[in-house]
């Protein structure tokens, strides 16, 4: 599944030069599996307060019971 978001022409060229051959998500998941906040990757006060929940939450959510998809797809 995919999502729309939208983010700044000055965010875009950072995560366009950062990703290379990978995708977007790509290079946002890599910064948020370091431990990154949303805020790392798309620059400070980029969403409206609104915004930022919304995708904050979407993101936790997508994030369930990953751990265990992955550990059940392995042989």
């Amino acid at each position: 599944m995919s999502k729309n978001i939208a983010i700044s022409d000055d965010v875009y060229r950072r995560l366009k030069r950062e990703k290379g051959d990978r995708s977007f998500s790509e290079v946002i998941e890599d910064h948020l599996d370091r431990g990154g906040r949303l805020g790392d990757v798309t620059g400070q006060k980029i969403f409206d307060p609104e915004t930022y929940d919304h995708v904050s939450k979407e993101i936790g959510h997508l994030s369930e019971g990953t751990v265990e998809r992955v550990t059940d797809e392995t042989p």
